[in-house]
């Protein structure tokens, strides 16, 4: 019988690893705890601390300007295939 991989959300992850952070408790412990192997325990923790100095940085705002001039050359785009079909539909009503 295949045993079904448990999907575990980022609050409930961070929420381990500020345990883990605290020490109050050992990893073996924390792991029995919420069921979770140790080493799994050290990846998420070393993974949030690599992270950690990004939490405060500002957004990034080269991807939403490229985002909003695609957005923009689409509506162009748009609005020539609407004039176009308008146009056509003139020519073959003459």
């Amino acid at each position: 019988m295949r045993k079904e991989r448990r999907k575990l959300s980022s609050s409930f992850k961070v929420q381990v690893v500020l345990e883990a952070l605290q020490e109050r408790q050992s990893l073996s412990e924390l792991a029995q705890k919420h069921m979770v192997h140790p080493s799994q325990i050290n990846a998420w923790k070393k993974e949030f601390l690599e992270k950690a100095d990004t939490v405060f940085e500002a957004p990034d705002r080269s991807r939403e300007k490229s985002l909003e001039e695609e957005r923009d050359a689409l509506f162009k785009q748009l609005g020539e295939k609407e004039f176009q079909l308008s146009w056509l539909k003139k020519k073959l009503d003459k």
